[in-house]
């Protein structure tokens, strides 16, 4: 049915994406700013944004934004060792997936991030590339992370399939010509996942999909 597979990886493969939302809130509670769990939802994860831009107004100037982001960025990197977990029915359905078309990881994450986050993950053997941020120039919900992703694997967006929980994240494989299928956990209730092909309530329903049980 597909020539390849191309995941996202937070929300889909680990699940760390309350773990960025508690990095951002606890960066942006030192400079007096309240993040909710809804502003973080809408901003960062449908739309792309930084939440740190909460932060911005008179009297704060470069030198504290990017401050205010290391900060962020030692927090999130220190729960990723600490809390990062695979997302429940990956490693049974990668294992189930493997060797039978080619794979790849498609991600917004930057790269010490992921590699932090996966280091017992046990997962990325299953692949046969990974895209972080650092790979391409636009991220999601830009066209230009699948789109380079398809012409690494020298194949036809038409002929693939994204797996994607964020709206943006699907709006970014639509755009470049993929099938895709969604499965927004808890944090991405409320998006607009029009674009997907298939809405699946986990990644249980995704080996029947692709006609692997009647093998």
């Amino acid at each position: 049915m597909f020539e390849g597979i191309f995941w996202d990886n937070d929300g889909v493969l680990m699940e760390t994406e309350h773990l960025y939302y508690r990095a951002n809130a606890e960066a942006l509670a030192r400079v007096g700013v309240e993040l909710s769990l809804d502003d973080f939802c809408r901003i960062s994860l449908r739309r792309g944004e930084s939440v740190l831009d909460l932060a911005a107004g008179p009297g704060r100037d470069d030198r504290a934004a990017d401050d205010l982001r290391l900060v962020r960025d030692e927090i999130y990197f220190r729960l990723l060792g600490e809390e990062a977990r695979v997302m429940p029915g990956v490693l049974d359905t990668l294992e189930r997936l493997h060797g039978r078309l080619p794979m790849a990881i498609v991600t917004s994450c930057r790269r010490v991030n992921f590699l932090q986050m996966h280091r017992g993950s046990g997962l990325l053997h299953y692949f046969d590339f990974i895209l972080t941020r650092e790979d391409y120039g636009a991220s999601k919900p830009d066209p230009e992370p699948y789109l380079a992703a398809c012409a690494r694997a020298g194949l036809d967006p038409g002929r693939c399939l994204a797996i994607e929980d964020s709206e943006r994240g699907v709006t970014s494989a639509a755009r470049a010509g993929l099938a895709v299928a969604a499965i927004p956990g808890t944090m991405n209730q409320g998006g607009d996942f029009g674009a997907a092909r298939w809405l699946l309530d986990g990644i249980h329903q995704l080996p029947p999909l692709l006609n692997l049980d009647e093998e």
